[in-house]
């Protein structure tokens, strides 16, 4: 019998596209349960079936507001408590230098629990991790808690590259879950028409709150995604993928697209999307960075500091490499 692994990431698209190595190496010799928001479920068919999902939106992972405690679902926030407690896991791992998951794994019970302390939350683990360096990649911390549980899977620059697809389509993605993340669309659409002026298939999809912008600006080919089986389906169609730091590139690069990355306020040492071919711009110098995901500035300036020609004269070398005519 496998031993019972308890895996908790309780972000978002993007953190659980970057998990996704680690996930399917460890289903093949742990019986994993993956404690994860909902949208876990859409992932799971297709990229780590073996994984059983529990899903848990943990209160201090929304925008805003996180910490109002009398709104905070308590009867929800116990039953999953008491289902992960009578599972006896024989480990539980966090991957994120987090107090809050150090004290769930605690409480949920697991024999061994390893990860990243922070804040004196060692006290809830029984072996603490330490980070490859302040800059390492989020996926090297889930290196790390394989290495820790006897696990082998690849260092991130030995990542196996991908089969080339060379398909026709650039995908636009313009969507991001805040707007700190989020290049300007004018700035988009410009770059849109330059790649169709020179012959590429430049598909453009984005939030559907962004949809009837797009459509005021002559793009009635418009799509905007309601499930992540629906932006699977865009992204296999596609070739080279062009957006925000956003769970969109997270997913096109695990599925095999070489990405382009407009950053802001985030670093890419920490979150550049899993793929060899991975290319990006990154945001513009402020004294705040990192911020994450809140600006003290009307507008994110490391982001719309970026400029269109910066951006073309960078993707365009990467779309000719990646993408036929």
């Amino acid at each position: 019998m496998k031993p019972k692994l308890l895996v908790l990431e309780l972000w978002r698209v993007g953190d659980l596209a970057i998990s996704t190595p680690f996930l399917q190496a460890a289903s093949q010799q742990f019986d994993v349960t993956l404690l994860a928001q909902p949208v876990a479920q859409s992932l799971q068919p297709r990229f780590f079936p073996s994984v059983k999902v529990i899903p848990f939106v943990a209160p201090w992972t929304v925008f805003h507001h996180k910490y109002r405690l009398w709104s905070w679902p308590w009867m929800e926030i116990l039953n999953v408590c008491r289902q992960l407690r009578e599972e006896k896991f024989d480990f539980a791992v966090s991957a994120r230098w987090d107090t809050r998951e150090h004290f769930l794994m605690r409480f949920f019970g697991a024999r061994k629990r390893l990860g990243f302390p922070r804040l004196g939350s060692q006290v809830f683990l029984t072996q603490s991790l330490k980070r490859l360096s302040p800059l390492a990649h989020r996926y090297e911390d889930w290196w790390v808690v394989a290495r820790a549980i006897g696990l082998e899977i690849p260092a991130r620059k030995e990542l196996p590259a991908p089969p080339a697809r060379k398909d026709r389509i650039v995908l636009v993605h313009t969507g991001a879950a805040l707007p700190v993340r989020v290049w300007p669309l004018e700035r988009y659409q410009r770059v849109v028409q330059r790649l169709r002026k020179l012959g590429y298939v430049a598909r453009v999809a984005c939030d559907t709150n962004q949809r009837e912008w797009w459509l005021q600006h002559g793009e009635a080919d418009i799509f905007a995604p309601k499930t992540i089986e629906e932006l699977l389906a865009l992204l296999d169609e596609s070739g080279v993928f062009l957006g925000n730091d956003s769970g969109p590139g997270h997913l096109a690069a695990i599925i095999g697209i070489p990405t382009f990355t407009i950053f802001g306020p985030q670093l890419p040492e920490w979150f550049a999307p899993l793929h060899p071919a991975a290319a990006w711009m990154e945001g513009k110098p402020c004294p705040y960075k990192q911020c994450f995901d809140y600006c003290r500035f009307p507008v994110p300036h490391c982001l719309w500091g970026i400029s269109e020609d910066e951006v073309w004269s960078n993707l365009l070398p990467f779309v000719q490499r990646h993408c036929a005519i």
